[in-house]
C-alpha cells in the first residue's frame, strides 16, 4: 500500500476520536484500532513514514498513538 494512502487512513482514524473530550482516551483509541485491524506490515511502514518525513501532516494523535 502507498505511503500517502496510509497516512490518509491514519489521519481519519485520528479525526474519528476528535470528538473524545479526554486526548488520552482519544490516543488510546487510534492506537488500539492500529493494532486490532492493521497488519503489522501496515504499521511497520507507517513507522518508517514517520521517521523519513518527521510525521509532518499526520494527526498529532497518531504519532502519540504509534510505539
Amino acid at each position: 500500500m502507498s505511503s500517502d494512502n496510509l497516512v490518509k487512513m491514519a489521519n481519519q482514524i485520528a479525526h474519528y476520536f476528535d470528538s473524545e473530550p479526554n486526548r488520552a482516551l482519544a490516543v488510546q483509541g487510534v492506537r488500539q484500532h492500529l493494532q486490532s485491524f492493521w497488519t503489522p506490515a501496515m504499521r511497520q511502514q507507517l513507522a518508517e513514514w514517520i521517521e523519513a518525513n518527521a510525521g509532518e501532516g499526520l494527526d498529532p494523535k497518531v504519532l502519540e498513538a504509534m510505539p
